[in-house]
């Protein structure tokens, strides 16, 4: 598998990618906003863009759809409760689908309800695997929950999916946030060694060639997978007295995306 991540330098962020097939040049687009990137990209690489994923329904993640299936003919891929929020869909996949690219790609759907109530992620079957998650999981963060999605959700994908995947799992989300949720963890966990070291090595990083983290370093670095740190929960049960000194991970979760809505 080869994954091509392309930096959109657009207002939001973006980040697309290609990802394609070793043997025949078989490409599948995830969320290709910047079409064109994505085009020339897959050009200069002699790959066939046959298959474009949308993660959800949010027109920064939907909006180059045309320009690809025009220039491709490539077919349509999204979440099969999506309906006509993501236009002219082709296949609609669910939780356990496999989406496969050449003859050498598999890539299994999650269904990762929380930004929005019908986001896949996908995690590819490879002896390192990666996961593309779209806008429920970023380098130090998580989605927001305003645009269609629900906090109580996007905890229960995180507890019961995103905890149970392996540390040496590859992160391609679907934004660079890197140092502004960094930011954010040392504002709620300042004695974070890792999150420190992270933001002095990375806040001027170039997005071209943005660092790639694991599962492991995320949950070493990333406020919503730390929600029984010591720090994080005292600092919590001081701002809102009303938790308690021990507070459930469900309660601790919701007020750190409370609080990041407006941080």
């Amino acid at each position: 598998m080869i994954v091509e991540q392309i930096w959109t330098g657009n207002a939001y962020r973006n980040f697309n990618y290609l990802v394609a097939c070793p043997e025949t040049g078989d490409a599948l687009a995830i969320d290709p906003l910047d079409y064109a990137k994505c085009l020339k990209a897959a050009g200069e690489r002699g790959w066939n863009i046959s298959q474009v994923l949308n993660t959800h329904e949010h027109v920064d993640h939907t909006g180059g759809n045309r320009g690809i299936v025009g220039a491709t003919g490539a077919k349509i891929v999204g979440h099969r409760d999506a309906g006509r929020r993501i236009p002219n869909v082709d296949r609609g996949v669910g939780a356990g689908d496999v989406i496969r690219v050449g003859k050498t790609v598999e890539l299994e759907c999650l269904d990762t309800p929380g930004h929005t109530m019908c986001h896949i992620c996908l995690l590819s079957h490879t002896d390192r695997p990666a996961l593309f998650s779209g806008d429920t999981l970023f380098n130090a963060g998580a989605g927001n929950c305003h645009n269609g999605g629900h906090p109580e959700k996007l905890y229960e994908t995180f507890g019961s999916q995103l905890e149970r995947l392996g540390g040496d799992t590859l992160l391609y989300p679907g934004h660079d946030y890197l140092v502004n949720n960094l930011g954010f963890t040392l504002d709620r966990e300042p004695d974070n060694a890792t999150a420190r070291r992270m933001l002095e090595r990375y806040r001027d990083q170039d997005p071209d060639d943005a660092l790639v983290t694991t599962l492991a370093q995320e949950r070493a670095m990333n406020t919503f997978f730390r929600l029984d740190s010591p720090s994080v929960v005292a600092k919590l049960a001081g701002d809102f007295p009303e938790l308690g000194d021990s507070p459930d991970p469900k309660a601790v979760f919701l007020k750190l995306r409370e609080l990041r809505n407006r941080w």
